[in-house]
């Protein structure tokens, strides 16, 4: 079962499959020049977009997921970095007992972890703040003069940084000979998968501006999102300060705590820091935007 004019496979529930192949399929569409260029691609310096994502792709990167385990308790899911070997992969943390484990979601133990469990909803990600990989020394050429070190922040600053800006450094380079990048698109096709179909659309509506209206049009057309998902009529639910600084760890075990403290009743909820929340694109826009050529 295909959909949209990039035919992504879908499972048997209708959401986007986590097949290796979708992951081929994303790397086409945010590379598609056809559908998106020029100033709708967003803003960048001289290369950026020669082999990268579109705008909204870093933010989709960024952006984490909660559910709820079939025993009760609450699950964090993100993109984590694996310093081992400079590589990302989507993970779910989660309590057990006193310890708090975070392990990726397409293990078998994740597979388990998410069998019988139900999503709550989406945090968007932190474009202030810590970066998930620490420690890192990028050289200026791996990702056209963006390196991550330079986006790692203490909580609270105002320079810059988190995992939004994280991942505008590692979409730089996209093509099948960058592995961070493939890792990154491979961590989102399983992060998608995992959180259902609204999860994408969510997350690319917090922006009015840098291209999103017409990127997410571009990824409904495509297949990538279900144009019931990008049109759905919630509204974001303002995050606290004391819980924006926690976030700003990047840390998933201390995510997972203030996750655990939000609101999740009548999912799925969004949840939206504050200094951004009017930029959310309301239903009747994304629909207005939906429709135009």
């Amino acid at each position: 079962m295909g959909r949209g004019t990039y035919d992504f496979e879908l499972d048997e529930t209708g959401n986007l499959a986590n097949f290796a192949a979708n992951v081929e399929r994303l790397r086409r569409l945010w590379l598609d020049r056809g559908s998106i260029n020029g100033d709708a691609l967003g803003p960048g310096d001289p290369g950026d977009f020669d082999n990268g994502a579109w705008h909204v792709a870093c933010h989709l990167l960024g952006g984490c997921g909660v559910r709820r385990g079939s025993d009760g308790t609450i699950v964090w899911h993100q993109v984590s970095h694996d310093p081992s070997v400079d590589r990302y992969f989507a993970s779910a943390t989660f309590r057990e007992g006193s310890a708090t484990r975070t392990i990726p979601i397409d293990s078998a133990e994740g597979r388990t972890l998410l069998s019988g469990s139900t999503v709550l909803g989406f945090v968007e990600g932190t474009s202030l703040g810590r970066t998930s990989a620490r420690a890192v020394m990028d050289p200026p050429t791996l990702f056209n003069l963006w390196r991550r070190q330079d986006f790692d922040w203490p909580p609270g600053s105002k320079q810059d940084g988190g995992r939004v800006w994280e991942h505008w450094c590692t979409l730089r380079d996209i093509r099948p000979t960058h592995a961070i990048g493939t890792s990154v698109l491979t961590a989102f096709i399983s992060m998608v998968a995992a959180l259902g179909d609204y999860f994408a659309p969510t997350v690319a509506r917090g922006r009015r501006e840098y291209g999103h209206p017409a990127q997410l049009r571009a990824m409904v057309r495509a297949g990538l999102i279900a144009e019931k998902a990008a049109v759905w009529t919630g509204t974001p639910t303002a995050i606290a300060a004391e819980h924006e600084a926690v976030f700003e760890e990047a840390d998933p075990a201390t995510s997972l705590d203030t996750a655990s403290a939000l609101d999740w009743s009548n999912p799925p909820r969004y949840h939206m820091f504050a200094r951004k929340i009017a930029g959310w694109s309301k239903a009747a826009e994304v629909e207005r935007d939906l429709s135009q050529a």
